[in-house]
């Protein structure tokens, strides 16, 4: 950590993202992957009933009701992200530590260049489409760039989910107290 002080914010945040109670949900990546497999299916599902929501013809109410459904398992699989990396990307930066911080950077510079290749694509997407088609397809433009918008956002979440190390067992302590001696 730098030597900022941390606030009372900082310093609840900080114990939050490193309560252990709730390890067992990401302590190994069998468990953590499907988390953000999970967090990005909730999204896109989020997502696309939202897209049917504003383009859809009459008052599709049921897609509202849906989507409020799947936000509190969605807000659930962020919270076991956020554990398994102990707030990599929640903290402020003074809150971390050197190796933290690094990994931070390291998560954000892969996650703005698959970022990157997403928007190539979708912009290739609606280009080839509107080729095709001979106009450009305007309804689907919004909500495309909202999309996009919204992965670029979670990217580096599920980047650092997905690269999250393992919490070490009982018998990595002892292994490495043994090899020590």
């Amino acid at each position: 950590m730098t030597t900022t002080r941390l606030t009372r914010y900082d310093q609840s945040m900080l114990r939050l993202m490193n309560d252990r109670r709730a390890a067992a949900w990401h302590a190994t990546a069998a468990r953590r992957r499907p988390a953000v497999f999970t967090h990005v299916v909730l999204t896109v599902a989020i997502g696309s009933l939202m897209t049917h929501f504003c383009l859809a013809e009459g008052e599709p109410l049921w897609a509202v009701a849906v989507m409020s459904v799947l936000l509190l398992p969605w807000m659930v699989a962020t919270g076991v992200i956020n554990g398994a990396t102990r707030g990599l990307l929640e903290l402020r930066e003074r809150a971390l530590d050197e190796r933290q911080s690094a990994e931070r950077t390291r998560v954000l510079a892969r996650a703005h260049r698959v970022t990157t290749l997403l928007l190539a694509a979708a912009a290739v997407a609606l280009l080839t489409t509107g080729g095709i088609a001979g106009d450009a397809p305007k309804a689907y433009a919004a909500p495309l760039l909202i999309a996009v918008l919204v992965v670029h956002h979670l990217m580096p979440l599920w980047v650092a989910g997905w690269r999250a190390q393992d919490e070490p067992t009982d018998d990595d302590v002892l292994e490495a107290g043994a090899l020590g001696r």
